[in-house]
């Protein structure tokens, strides 16, 4: 039989004392110390007691802003209890989908001076009381009293940040001698069956039996002072190492089974305490080795799950959650967020429908829903905000409701009608800043028994949706107020000219809130005089909305009161130069006389128009460009004339119509006129319709005028 005693890497510090003295004192099983640099933005983590370093990895640096319990406590200036698993996933939902096990937690801040110095963590087994003791905290407040005067008397704010990272210190209570070589103690484990073996604090083994040795394929001396998952590659799954993570954080004997290759099953038992944790290898099923009651479990781990219930396995529930994860991040409008979490959530949770309610103007309204009857939903949509559902009631409450068949459900709510054939549900509250926004409900076509595990994950996965649906909101407000305003900016109406036929188009960028700068307008000037105009604005942002509709007005005054085209370009450059915007603007305006069949055009740095001729033929009008409007105040703008022929056509369009990643400009735009060839002119309406579908991938607003002269009002003219 082998034995070892792993090294731990203990640092002599003042501070550790007063932690495991801390950690001792009031009877917690881990303990994390947390330093706050003078002038930080963050919490650094200097020592732990009791945890692998590789857990303790995510909570190395906790920013002052970020949603975990020693943020808030640091930030509030008082202690955060948080009892239990549900607790700590409608409360902490990123901290719960970290660390899904069951334990109770303190944070509490570390002040000297009235100013915040650092934070304390305390961790108890998942059966500590819901509360805390008075004793407990009175024991917490004078160890934070105490870390805080040494915090604040010491130069460890200057560099909180210890050389290979945090301290990792044993627990107080850890035993002092590993198992002795020999004697009685060593026959009694020989004869036991199976093998048996032993890890620290930090999950390093300490002590191997020879046939737990042979039955994980290793010298006993080869893995003493390692790791499992670094000393045996086929135990070096996620899987596994969650198992033992949720016996560590719980405090609770677990099982799990895994299989040493090529083909040999092998079951496991861990019983964990805050020293460290003992370990039964077999062939057997291992929860024949367990006592009575609660057994540590990861929500949705392999084997704890009910299959006939369609729960997920722990990997395939993680799958889905990191997906969920990343895709809720990108979705943009509520509708996005609803379908992201129905695609997610169903097949990670075995459900078979979902719905989405929020409340809106003093009612509460379905959102979005998949896998119920359209009728079924109408029945539900807009109730009263007074009605005494289980959807209004989670929200209202923040605390989520399970029901494992509908009897139970009408025990809560007598007047619940079964209206359908679901056997379970789930009603959970979606949390965003601190308070309901919505509510979500799953249901299932079998029985759910929701063990508390599958409870705290439910509860962390609504905390991400009522985050990102929040996010959705505020986005389709901000996308209907950004296009109410680029609207507005727009002419409501073109004016009507006898000999002319007039058509125009704006279309946004493919996605985005953005108030995009290109414009149009059409402007008459007598009973066979007109003035047409096309600009894009420098940017995408209330900045250039607002200055695409100073360039706009501006245009439109120098217009009416007369000036040529050339005139109006200078004129508004002027103005445009002496507002300094730093922003500049491209512009195109024509004039065209009816009467006379002749136009006149100018440009300021614009694409240039097209014009199709009676017979099909289409023309690049290349004038020669002005400077962009905003760049030098003197700046000239000749002017061209052309004939304009009854039967003729005018398109006028913005950069979005021909600009893509790639292709030539003038390539582009030769494309485009040769489109515009094959378009019949005498509907301008479907003409545009063709040119914005030749777009359809355009990245960029467009904006597009498309003025067609009808050769019998012309004639007339």
């Amino acid at each position: 039989m082998s034995q070892n005693r792993a090294t731990t890497d203990v640092a002599p510090e003042p501070a550790d004392t007063l932690l495991l003295d801390v950690v001792r004192d009031c009877g917690a099983s881990r303990g994390l110390l947390y330093v706050l640099p003078r002038d930080g933005d963050a919490l650094w983590l200097v020592a732990l007691t009791g945890t692998p370093r590789e857990m303790a990895v995510p909570w190395t640096r906790v920013g002052l802003a970020d949603a975990v319990p020693v943020a808030d406590a640091v930030r509030a200036g008082r202690l955060i209890w948080v009892g239990d698993m549900e607790e700590m996933a409608r409360r902490y939902p990123r901290t719960s989908l970290v660390l899904p096990y069951a334990f109770a937690l303190a944070a509490a801040p570390l002040t000297a001076r009235h100013s915040a110095v650092g934070g304390l963590v305390l961790l108890w087994p998942a059966a500590h009381p819901a509360r805390l003791s008075g004793a407990e905290r009175a024991v917490i407040d004078a160890g934070c009293r105490r870390l805080g005067r040494l915090l604040q008397d010491t130069g460890v704010r200057d560099s909180p940040r210890p050389p290979g990272g945090p301290r990792i210190l044993p627990h107080p209570s850890r035993a002092g001698a590993a198992p002795a070589e020999g004697g009685e103690a060593a026959a009694f484990i020989a004869r036991l069956p199976g093998g048996a073996c032993a890890l620290d604090d930090a999950g390093r083994f300490t002590f191997v039996t020879p046939e737990a040795a042979r039955l994980l394929g290793a010298d006993a001396g080869s893995l003493l002072g390692t790791l499992p998952w670094e000393a045996l590659p086929w135990m070096d799954v996620a899987e596994i190492e969650d198992h033992y993570r949720a016996a560590v954080v719980s405090e609770r004997p677990t099982t799990f089974t895994a299989v040493r290759p090529p083909d040999t099953p092998l079951a496991f038992a861990l019983y964990p305490d805050a020293s460290g944790m003992s370990v039964r290898i077999t062939r057997g099923d291992p929860r024949d080795e367990l006592p009575p009651g609660p057994v540590a479990s990861p929500a949705g781990a392999a084997g704890t799950a009910d299959p006939a219930a369609g729960g997920a396995s722990r990997a395939g529930f993680l799958y889905h959650l990191m997906h969920l994860a990343a895709t809720l991040t990108e979705a943009v409008g509520v509708q996005d967020v609803v379908d992201q979490a129905a695609d997610q959530l169903m097949p990670a949770l075995g459900a078979t429908a979902m719905a989405v309610n929020a409340p809106r103007e003093g009612r509460l309204r379905i959102l979005g829903y998949r896998g119920y009857d359209p009728g079924l939903m109408e029945r539900f949509d807009d109730l009263p905000l007074t009605a005494d559902t289980p959807a209004l009631h989670v929200m209202e409450s923040g605390s989520p409701q399970f029901f494992t068949g509908f009897d139970e459900l009408r025990r809560s709510y007598p007047r619940a009608v079964r209206l359908d054939d679901k056997t379970s549900w789930a009603f959970l509250p979606l949390i965003a800043s601190g308070r309901p926004v919505g509510s979500l409900v799953l249901s299932y076509d079998r029985p759910r028994h929701f063990p508390p595990p599958e409870r705290a994950a439910l509860m962390a996965l609504a905390g991400l949706i009522g985050q990102a649906l929040e996010r959705g909101r505020l986005y389709d407000t901000q996308y209907a107020v950004a296009h109410q305003l680029q609207a507005a900016l727009l002419p409501r109406h073109l004016p009507s000219l006898p000999g002319l036929r007039v058509t125009a188009r704006y279309q946004p960028a493919g996605q985005g809130v953005e108030v995009g700068g290109d414009f149009y307008d059409l402007i008459r000037l007598t009973d066979s005089t007109v003035a047409a105009a096309i600009g894009d604005v420098q940017g995408h942002d209330i900045d250039a909305a607002a200055l695409m509709g100073q360039v706009r007005t501006a245009v439109h005054g120098h217009a009416t009161a007369g000036a040529s085209p050339g005139g109006v370009l200078a004129r508004t450059n002027r103005l445009l130069v002496d507002l300094e915007p730093d922003r500049f603007a491209s512009c195109l305006y024509m004039h065209l006389d009816l009467a006379r069949h002749a136009a006149c055009l100018a440009s300021a740095g614009h694409p240039p128009a097209l014009l199709r001729h009676a017979d099909g033929r289409t023309d690049v009008l290349r004038a020669s460009p002005g400077l962009l409007l905003g760049i030098e105040r003197e700046a000239g703008y000749p002017a061209v004339e052309f004939p304009l022929e009854p039967g003729c056509t005018l398109v006028l369009y913005t950069d979005g119509l021909v600009e893509r990643p790639g292709v030539d400009v003038d390539d582009a735009i030769a494309a485009l006129a040769a489109l515009v060839a094959r378009t019949d002119p005498a509907d301008p309406d479907a003409m545009a319709d063709a040119l914005i579908r030749h777009a359809s991938d355009c990245a960029d607003d467009l904006a597009l005028l498309i003025l067609h002269v009808t050769a019998r009002e012309a004639a007339g003219g």
